[in-house]
């Protein structure tokens, strides 16, 4: 194995950022961070408890008056130094980002950190278009006007399989905004969380702007999301999961942001270019392993193309090369722990019994067998009701199925619970134009799967949650938008008084 990240000297003060400096934390219990690729321990750190989240906020209170009060401007450099310093440590990001998810080292270098760069000079421009409604004269006897003001201290909670790209999406729009933030990373993958965090410090935004706490959902990011102090909870995870965020985010009335599960449809059509779209099938379905909220984990094939494209995905696929996230050549790193592998065998040899696994189905063995690696799976022949088809498998298994009309192509895209993304491949300019308009999904690509970019938003529909990631929609949920009326005519006696007391 490659010549890893080296942490224990970098967390040896602890993995919890408050008020700008690590420390560690106060739960009584520790966590061990694992190296997905070897099995190895790379670390132990002490986990937060509510003790902990009540500092952190405590320091993004404190921290909000300053730092809402700056002017857009004063933000937006910020912000600015922020993305170069990024940019500086962007090997360092890559190889922690490696080191605790298993990603290929080219994925991490290539996507994941110029990604969260790039979203960081995003949001540093953003930062001075925090606009509304141009003031107007619309009752006649007044002039109105629509402030953008910040919400408060934010409690995020982020997924463990795009860590660092997850604090961005988290982090930016908030501050960008003039929020206080308080950001809860999944415990199994803290890293580059942390460094995020230093990085920003280093920028010179002010201590207690962004605070990191690490420890487990049920301790730390329930005392977060519930937490009296906090005006709103973004957060980024399973379906399930969301739902108990909910619950408890409302009992105090917050602002709530979900996005939440996916199962996204990848709909081919008779006339499209099945090379294309069996090599988009193959790079959408095993990004990160499979590890996505929004990868191709369902193909339905016009009948003419079915077979072709079966065995032209189950070829690609025997060619993926998987090994040592740090070897540049590796396409297809580890899950992201062996449970996570485990839950993604144990999907796959139940639909044994009724569908048909065309490729991989398994583990590898010989000097992979310790890690938690998977072989890139194609299922065939299961039915639109079945598991794989119904449920999140979140690991590198792609389930191909059928379809006749393309009336039936588009219900059976929209027929799971969920709505994050999906694709739509064909030559015809009004087939796409169609599958846009009526599939159900916050994203549908038209002969292409997978690409993001700063500037367009991305969030859910049905049960993959509500609100918006990135761009400038996601200031929509990050501030309170105020109505500001001003009468013009100095009048005593108005006109509607006579409505409440005394005639006209």
């Amino acid at each position: 194995m490659g010549n890893r990240f080296q942490v224990q000297d970098r967390f040896k003060s602890g993995a919890q950022y408050i008020d700008g400096e690590l420390r560690p934390g106060t739960s009584g219990r520790n966590h061990a961070i694992v190296d997905p690729a070897t099995g190895e321990q790379v670390l132990v750190y002490d986990l937060a408890g509510s003790d902990d989240v009540d500092a952190a906020v405590a320091a993004a209170r404190a921290a909000f008056p300053g730092w809402a009060g700056a002017t857009p401007g004063e933000r937006s450099d910020a912000l600015h130094r922020f993305a170069s310093v990024l940019a500086e440590q962007a090997e360092d990001l890559a190889r922690a980002e490696s080191l605790q998810c298993g990603k290929p080292i080219k994925l991490s270098r290539e996507f994941d950190v110029p990604g969260t760069v790039d979203n960081t000079a995003f949001f540093a421009g953003a930062a001075r278009h925090l606009q509304g409604q141009s003031a107007g004269e619309y009752s006649g006897d007044h002039t109105s006007y629509v402030r953008r003001e910040p919400i408060g201290v934010v409690g995020s909670v982020a997924p463990w399989n795009y860590p660092l790209q997850m604090a961005a999406w988290k982090v930016l729009p908030a501050i960008a905004a003039g929020n206080t933030i308080v950001l809860k990373p999944a415990e199994i993958t803290p890293l580059t969380s942390l460094m995020f965090a230093e990085a920003a410090t280093e920028a010179g935004i002010p201590d207690g702007v962004l605070n990191i706490v690490t420890g487990t959902g049920r301790e730390a990011g329930e005392r977060l999301v519930g937490h009296p102090d906090v005006a709103m909870t973004s957060f980024t995870g399973s379906t399930p999961v969301g739902k108990r965020v909910a619950e408890v985010a409302t009992a105090t009335v917050k602002r709530l942001h979900l996005e939440l599960g996916g199962k996204a449809p990848f709909v081919v059509f008779d006339d499209a270019d099945l090379d294309a779209a069996v090599h988009g099938a193959v790079a959408g379905a095993l990004i990160n392993s499979g590890q996505d909220c929004t990868a191709a984990t369902r193909v339905y094939v016009q009948r003419p193309l079915h077979d072709a494209f079966v065995a032209g995905v189950a070829d690609l696929m025997a060619t993926v090369r998987l090994g040592d996230p740090f070897d540049p050549s590796t396409d297809l790193g580890p899950l992201v722990s062996h449970t996570q592998r485990d839950r993604v065998a144990g999907f796959v040899d139940r639909a044994r019994s009724y569908a048909t696994v065309v490729t991989g189905g398994r583990a590898p063995g010989g000097d992979l067998a310790k890690g938690a690696y998977y072989l890139p799976t194609l299922i065939s022949g299961a039915a639109q009701d079945s598991e794989v088809v119904q449920s999140e498998i979140f690991g590198p298994v792609l389930v191909v199925l059928p379809f006749d009309s393309d009336d039936e192509g588009i219900a059976l895209a929209n027929d799971t619970p969920y709505g994050l993304a999906a694709s739509a491949w064909s030559r015809d300019v009004y087939r796409t134009g169609r599958a846009t308009r009526e599939i159900k999904a916050g994203c549908v690509w038209v002969n292409d799967h997978i690409p993001i970019i700063s500037e367009m938003p991305h969030g859910g529909y049905k049960a993959s949650g509500f609100g918006k990631d990135m761009s400038v929609y996601s200031f929509e949920e990050y501030t309170q938008v105020k109505h500001v009326m001003y009468d013009n005519t100095a009048v005593v006696r108005k006109d509607w008084h006579r409505t409440i007391f005394g005639d006209r």
